[in-house]
């Protein structure tokens, strides 16, 4: 579920909702916060594994030919 902010731009580019909510996710965690990880670190331990799967998705769903006919899946 994306956020929006009032303040924040537009942003009409493909994936950009699920993009700043993975972003969210990453900095947000205890692992970034409070161990003083970098995000990296803590993708690879598995942290925020939903929202990189979806962003994951919707980046291949756009380099996919079938999706230019069909249309973009919904999640």
């Amino acid at each position: 579920m994306p956020k929006y902010y009032e303040d924040k731009e537009e942003d009409n580019r493909a994936c950009a909702g699920i993009k700043e909510d993975f972003k969210a996710c990453l900095l947000q965690h205890d692992c970034v916060v409070k161990e003083g990880k970098l995000p990296s670190e803590c993708l690879k331990r598995g942290h925020c594994k939903a929202l990189q799967t979806s962003f994951f998705e919707c980046k291949r769903s756009m380099l996919d030919a079938r999706s230019r006919f069909r249309g973009r899946k919904a999640y």
